[in-house]
C-alpha cells in the first residue's frame, strides 16, 4: 500500500508547550496562546521563521463563553509568523480535527512545521456571566445543534451524558463507586502536576458525598473551566531527526463522526460512535491495546472516559467500570496508567488538547512526580462530538 494511505507515518511531535493555567488567568487569551506557541517552537529549537503551517479547533468564537476566544490569524499577526497554510478546524472530528488536518498538511507537502494551538478562556467568561457556559446562553433563538437539547432545558453537554451513564450503569450493572474511581484517579495524578487547577487529594467518600449535577453525575464527575493555551509542534518526519527532542512517532490514527454540536443522537447509549475511530486507529498498526504503557483518555466527563476505554478495545463492551475500579490498574505503578497530568477533571478543560501534551511530556520523560516507568506507547482520544485518536510512540 502507498504511504500515502498512512500519511501520520509521515510526521512527528517535536515540540509542546502550555502557558500558565488559571481560573480566571490575569493574562489575555492571546497572551496565553502566545505563551505556549513559543513555549512548542522552542521546545522543538526551531525558529519563528521555521514555522510554515499554523492552525487551531475550532477558529474564532466570538459570544461564546470564552470556548474559542483565538484565532490563527491573529496569531500569526502577533508572532510574526508567515505560513503557507494556515486553517481552523470547526467541524468534522471535532476537538482532534486541527491536529488531523496538519498531518495531512504535512504529508501531503504543503508544509514542514505545523502549530496546534488550542486556547480557552472560560474561567474568565464566567467571571462576567455566571451563565456563559451554558448552551444558548443569551440567545433569543436557537439554531443548530443546540436546537436538539436546549429548548428540552438540556443546556449543558452533563444532560446528554448524564444520559450516556445512566444507561450504562442500567445495562452493565455498573455503580457510582467505580465511576468515581476515575475522578479520585485524576486527582492524584494532578498532585504532581504544577499547572493543574486541583491538586488537594480527593477520597471516594468525598467523591459520593458531593452534589448530584445531573442523575447519575456528581460534581467530580464533570471537567472544570481554565483560561489557558495548549501547543503542538508537528513536523515532517524526515526533517524531525534533526530537531532538539526525540522525535514522537505518529504510529497511527483514527476518527468518526456523530452526535456533533450536541445534535439529535440515537441508538445504544452505552456506547459512543468512538468505536469506530477505534477500530481504524488499530487496523493502521501490528501494534495492539496490550501494547499501551499508559493512555491519556478524553475525560470532559467521567463517563467519557469508560466508553473511550472500550472504543479504543481496552476492554470489552461493559468491562470498564470494574477495570478502573479501586483505581489500582490505571494508577502510576498500574498496568494501564491514565490521564496523568489530572485529566480535564484536575488540571483543566482543554478540551483534549492537554491530553496529547502530557502524551508528549511522559515519553520524553518530564512528567516529574507523575511520571510513568519508561513509557514507550501511548493512546490518546479526544472528544465527545467528534471522535479523534492517535497511537504515539517513541524509538
Amino acid at each position: 500500500m502507498s504511504p500515502l494511505a498512512f500519511p501520520e507515518k509521515q510526521v512527528c511531535i517535536t515540540g509542546a508547550g502550555q502557558s500558565k493555567v488559571g481560573r480566571p488567568s490575569k493574562s489575555t487569551a492571546l497572551e496565553l496562546t502566545l505563551e505556549a506557541c513559543e513555549q512548542a517552537i522552542a521546545d522543538a529549537g526551531l525558529r519563528l521563521e521555521d514555522i510554515d503551517g499554523l492552525t487551531t479547533y475550532p477558529g474564532p468564537v466570538q459570544g461564546a463563553g470564552g470556548f474559542s476566544p483565538v484565532g490563527p490569524t491573529e496569531t500569526m499577526v502577533a508572532l510574526g509568523l508567515k505560513p503557507t497554510w494556515i486553517a481552523a478546524s470547526t467541524d468534522g472530528h471535532a476537538h482532534m480535527g486541527a491536529i488531523i488536518g496538519a498531518i495531512n498538511a504535512i504529508a501531503s507537502g504543503l508544509c514542514r512545521h505545523v502549530l496546534v494551538f488550542r486556547t480557552v478562556a472560560q474561567a474568565s467568561a464566567r467571571e462576567v456571566a455566571r451563565d456563559a457556559a451554558l448552551l444558548g446562553a443569551g440567545k433569543a433563538r436557537i439554531e443548530g445543534g443546540q436546537s436538539w437539547n436546549v429548548p428540552y432545558n438540556g443546556i449543558s453537554p452533563a444532560h446528554l451524558w448524564a444520559l450516556y451513564a445512566q444507561a450504562y450503569f442500567d445495562k452493565y450493572g455498573a455503580r457510582s463507586e467505580q465511576l468515581g474511581a476515575i475522578a479520585v484517579n485524576s486527582r492524584k495524578m494532578a498532585a504532581g502536576n504544577p499547572n493543574a487547577i486541583y491538586r488537594k487529594p480527593l477520597t471516594i467518600d468525598e467523591y459520593m458525598a458531593s452534589r448530584v449535577i445531573t442523575t447519575p453525575l456528581r460534581l467530580y464527575d464533570c471537567d472544570t473551566h481554565i483560561d489557558g493555551s495548549t501547543a503542538i509542534l508537528l513536523s515532517r518526519r524526515d526533517v524531525a531527526k534533526d530537531l532538539r527532542q526525540p522525535p514522537i512517532h505518529i504510529e497511527a490514527m483514527g476518527m468518526a463522526i456523530g452526535a456533533l454540536g450536541l445534535g439529535l443522537v440515537t441508538g445504544d447509549f452505552t456506547e459512543l460512535p468512538a468505536k469506530k475511530a477505534g477500530d481504524m486507529l488499530w487496523s493502521r498498526t501490528d501494534l495492539k491495546p496490550k501494547d499501551l504503557d499508559m493512555a491519556q483518555i478524553y475525560d470532559g466527563f467521567s463517563i467519557l472516559t469508560l466508553l473511550w476505554i472500550e472504543a479504543l478495545g481496552i476492554c470489552k463492551p461493559g468491562e470498564a467500570a470494574a477495570f478502573v475500579e479501586g483505581g489500582e490498574r490505571i494508577g502510576l505503578d498500574g498496568v494501564l496508567p491514565l490521564n496523568t497530568s489530572g485529566g480535564q477533571l484536575s488540571a483543566g478543560r482543554f478540551h483534549g488538547y492537554g491530553h496529547t501534551h502530557e502524551a508528549c511530556i511522559q515519553l520524553w520523560g518530564r512528567g516529574g512526580e507523575r511520571q510513568v516507568k519508561d513509557p514507550k506507547v501511548c493512546a490518546v482520544s479526544n472528544g465527545g462530538f467528534g471522535y479523534g485518536a492517535l497511537l504515539l510512540r517513541r524509538e
